[in-house]
């Protein structure tokens, strides 16, 4: 790549150009999602610039609340928590929200109703802040039937039903990867112009990949099949060269690695959380249909992940999803475990 054409191009496709083009594909649209879209976007900037000088601000440490999850919350998570509520609400295109740091469902006005609803993890991965590791943003938005008798039925929706979904981390650079169902694209922020600039157009995962991405510390805990996989990454039988292990615990940074890159990301049930601890609607959910739009899967051990169907807001799932390939050996383990039992 000549860098220094790069530096002079001024016909940069920004992520509000992207987003008008695809609007452009539908004639009947108003462009509702384009707003909604656009106020994600104005989030993900004023976190960026909040996780960039957290340190100075002082924004680094405990709030002295626990979140539903009964997690610690730092003062960022509270901080981004109230720019995406604050941001979602004035964009007068939402009639309700699911944030992981919000116990019940945030049911907007009626006089600011829209016809979406967005389930977002506001900062992913906080308990990274602290040592400078990438963090980041996780957002799905579903269409509500009636705005006007909006129901938490309304919410609990199969991810097959998603319309958009995306993340934005914040790391050495900040990227937003977005899919509207039409494949996958990622913008990077360039901070001299304030705008996501389109980097990485139509995202494909390979079809089989080289890494694989688990925490090995619950190795003990696993069940079977999770078990045979590792080791079948770490020791082929095929002859084949053994799969790098790269963990980072920050679910953005680890799935973002994966759909560049490929490979495969687990986070599997095991003794202790027999239920996995993934949350389905704000994480399991769109990191999943970014997967599929980019060419790859996501599989829960039992079924396609965007299949599930919750029934609680904070429910949690297993998830192993990546390239294709390797997605296709973990089905295979826990099909001929399931035949066996």
């Amino acid at each position: 790549m000549d860098h220094a054409a790069e530096a002079q191009r001024t016909d940069l496709m920004t992520i509000t150009r992207h987003v008008l083009n695809e609007q452009s594909r539908y004639p009947e649209s108003r462009g509702d999602f384009t707003i909604l879209l656009s106020h994600i976007v104005l989030g993900c900037k004023f976190v960026a610039s909040a996780v960039s000088k957290a340190g100075l601000a002082k924004l680094i440490g405990l709030a002295g609340e626990t979140n539903v999850q009964g997690e610690e919350q730092k003062k960022l998570d509270v901080l981004s928590n109230e720019v995406f509520v604050k941001a979602l609400v004035s964009s007068g295109r939402t009639c309700v929200l699911v944030s992981e740091e919000n116990e019940e469902a945030i049911f907007v006005d009626p006089a600011l109703r829209g016809k979406y609803c967005v389930c977002f993890d506001p900062l992913d991965g906080s308990s990274n802040i602290d040592c400078g590791v990438s963090i980041g943003t996780i957002f799905g938005i579903y269409m509500i039937k009636d705005k006007d008798n909006v129901t938490l039925d309304d919410v609990l929706q199969p991810g097959t039903n998603m319309l958009a979904a995306g993340y934005c981390m914040y790391g050495s650079s900040c990227t937003l990867v977005l899919s509207t169902g039409n494949g996958v694209n990622g913008f990077t922020l360039d901070p001299s112009l304030g705008e996501f600039i389109l980097t990485h157009p139509n995202i494909k995962i390979p079809k089989k990949g080289k890494i694989y991405s688990v925490n090995e510390g619950n190795a003990k805990n696993w069940d079977a099949p999770t078990a045979k996989y590792v080791e079948k990454c770490k020791f082929p039988q095929d002859g084949s060269s053994p799969k790098s292990l790269r963990y980072i615990g920050s679910m953005v940074a680890d799935v973002h690695r994966t759909l560049l890159y490929g490979g495969i990301f687990l986070y599997p049930a095991d003794q202790k959380s027999p239920n996995g601890k993934l949350r389905v609607l704000y994480e399991v959910f769109p990191m999943s249909f970014l997967m599929e739009q980019a060419g790859g899967q996501a599989f829960t051990g039992k079924q396609r992940a965007l299949e599930l169907a919750p029934t609680k807001l904070h429910e949690r799932s297993p998830v192993f999803l990546g390239s294709h390939d390797d997605v296709e050996e973990i089905k295979a383990l826990y099909a001929s475990e399931s035949s066996t039992v």
